[in-house]
C-alpha cells in the first residue's frame, strides 16, 4: 500500500486575521482598487450575506464551497 504523501502546511506567517473584523478589513483593502472603491461596511454586508448564503447549505457543502474557492484563490495571480 503506497503512503500518502504528508499535506504541506502554510506558515502562519501568511494568516493575517485573527479576528472576524481583521478579516473583513483585510478583504476590503484588497478589493479597494484604482477604479473601485470599498470600504470596510461593503465587505461586512457582502461577507455576511455570503455566510446567510452559506447557513443555509449542509455543513459539508458549506465547507465543500469554502474548499472550491480557496482552491480557485490558489490558482489566481495576485
Amino acid at each position: 500500500m503506497a503512503k500518502k504523501k504528508a499535506a504541506t502546511k502554510k506558515s502562519t506567517a501568511t494568516q493575517h486575521s485573527s479576528t472576524l473584523g481583521d478579516l473583513y478589513n483585510q478583504v476590503a483593502a484588497r478589493a479597494n482598487t484604482h477604479g473601485v472603491n470599498i470600504n470596510a461596511a461593503a465587505t461586512k454586508r457582502v461577507l455576511a450575506c455570503f455566510f446567510d448564503v452559506l447557513e443555509d447549505y449542509k455543513p459539508a457543502e458549506a465547507f465543500d464551497f469554502v474548499a472550491k474557492g480557496l482552491k480557485r484563490a490558489g490558482t489566481r495571480r495576485r
